[in-house]
């Protein structure tokens, strides 16, 4: 038998419904008062819940602590038109939904709500966290720390030449949006072709955690926002301890902006290292020290009821 119990839930963010499973753990060494601490996850970059976020939110859950994955509108089994339409501001909007429904559900404790992030949600938790300013704790993994650095990390590893034509397709989708239609582009490809992330382990390491409701597209209009999106600037005004997995080997987020980040942050966080690569952390020997270490810092900074 499962030490957690999954259940379907859904609510509305600015009129769109967000959907989301709540795993609710069966026995819990951290209850206060008939409630225990909630960890708030979604996803990266186009990601969506079923590829590999309820692996985590499973082992949190047996850990003792309740878990609610929840799917971006756009994306996954959220609503939302056009689908596949990344934005920036709205994801955070989803955050700060996801974050109150939390608060809300049975059995939880609002005043002990931690917020876990992967990719380009591993900065999206830093701006929510500092945003909500009483999230009590954040995980980010392999975060994207940093727009304008990211951007500059295409161009090292794709070229300048990739770099503009990403931006004319990012042009073409802004010009088109407001005549109701968009232009998508493919979230990963190969090296040399038009996507996104084009690292040599993009294709490989996104399909080997692929669900079935991912798809391999994304609008592209935000490109032109990315460099101007940087969740390092919020660093200072965490308002809580926050655990930073650094991929070693990261080719697509780049690792001196989360280890400025950590810096900024001060006493506030954490880091594990991890010599791996961006997208080897969702499976096998990695994520299993990834999830490790995570439940230890949510064990500590959680565990006890809040003063």
């Amino acid at each position: 038998m499962s030490n957690s119990l999954a259940d379907p839930v859904e609510w509305l963010c600015h009129g769109t419904t967000l959907r989301a499973i709540h795993y609710a753990p069966r026995h819990s060494d951290f209850v206060h008062q008939g409630r225990a601490p909630c960890i708030v996850l979604a996803h990266g970059l186009g990601g969506v819940r079923t590829a590999r976020l309820d692996a985590y939110a499973e082992r949190f859950a047996q850990a003792g602590f309740h878990a609610l994955a929840f799917d971006y509108r756009f994306f996954g089994q959220s609503d939302g038109q056009p689908r596949q339409n990344f934005n920036i501001r709205a994801q955070l909007d989803d955050w700060a939904s996801a974050i109150a429904f939390a608060r809300e559900l049975p059995g939880v404790d609002a005043g002990r709500i931690a917020l876990w992030g992967s990719s380009f949600s591993g900065g999206h938790v830093v701006v929510a966290a500092a945003e909500d300013g009483h999230i009590q704790a954040v995980s980010s993994q392999g975060p994207m720390m940093d727009g304008r650095a990211a951007f500059l990390n295409v161009l090292r590893y794709a070229g300048v030449g990739q770099g503009l034509r990403l931006s004319a397709h990012a042009v073409l989708d802004a010009l088109m949006s407001p005549l109701g239609k968009r232009h998508t582009i493919a979230l990963v490809a190969a090296p040399g072709e038009v996507g996104v992330m084009t690292s040599a382990d993009a294709v490989s390491g996104y399909t080997a955690i692929a669900s079935e409701d991912w798809h391999n597209t994304i609008t592209s209009s935000w490109l032109l926002q990315l460099p101007l999106y940087r969740p390092i600037r919020y660093a200072r005004r965490l308002p809580c301890p926050i655990l930073i997995g650094i991929c070693m080997q990261d080719s697509v987020a780049p690792v001196s902006a989360a280890e400025a980040l950590a810096k900024r942050a001060g006493a506030r966080a954490q880091i594990c290292r991890y010599d791996v690569g961006h997208f080897d952390i969702y499976v096998g020997a990695a994520f299993e020290q990834a999830v490790a270490d995570q439940i230890a810092f949510f064990t500590e900074k959680l565990g006890a009821s809040p003063h």
